[in-house]
């Protein structure tokens, strides 16, 4: 279920559970500030998840209240994956849904990367 990404940062969200170590991932990348972990119901074939570890429900939330360390930390990951997981020459896809017409489904910033067969155009319909 969509949710609104001006309401206060829900604890009990999944990521935050993930964080507190309470449910298991597929860990792909961990540092001080982000944590990166396979998706449980992937689009496609290399479908990888990338949180901040703070407590920010959005982009607009994280870039007000983030520091810069963090900022900083979250975006360099990204890249790094994509390098480490051999995506930059084939190509991927980030995406970052924000808020409930966006349709994101968990109240915690994170970034999707698609990668590994063709992804069509950018929106459909």
């Amino acid at each position: 279920m969509p949710i609104d990404a001006t309401r206060p940062y829900d604890e009990s969200n999944i990521f935050a559970r993930i964080l507190r170590g309470e449910l298991p991932c597929s860990k792909v990348y961990e540092d001080e500030h982000v944590l990166a972990f396979n998706d449980i119901r992937p689009l496609a074939p290399t479908h990888v998840l990338v949180i901040p570890k703070g407590a920010y429900v959005s982009w607009d939330d994280f870039s007000a209240r983030g520091s810069d360390e963090e900022i900083a930390a979250f975006v360099r990951a990204v890249g790094r994956i994509a390098r480490e997981q051999g995506l930059v020459a084939p190509g991927y896809r980030l995406l970052a849904n924000i808020g409930e017409a966006a349709g994101q489904e968990v109240p915690h910033l994170h970034v999707h990367i698609f990668a590994g067969r063709g992804l069509g155009p950018m929106l459909a319909g």
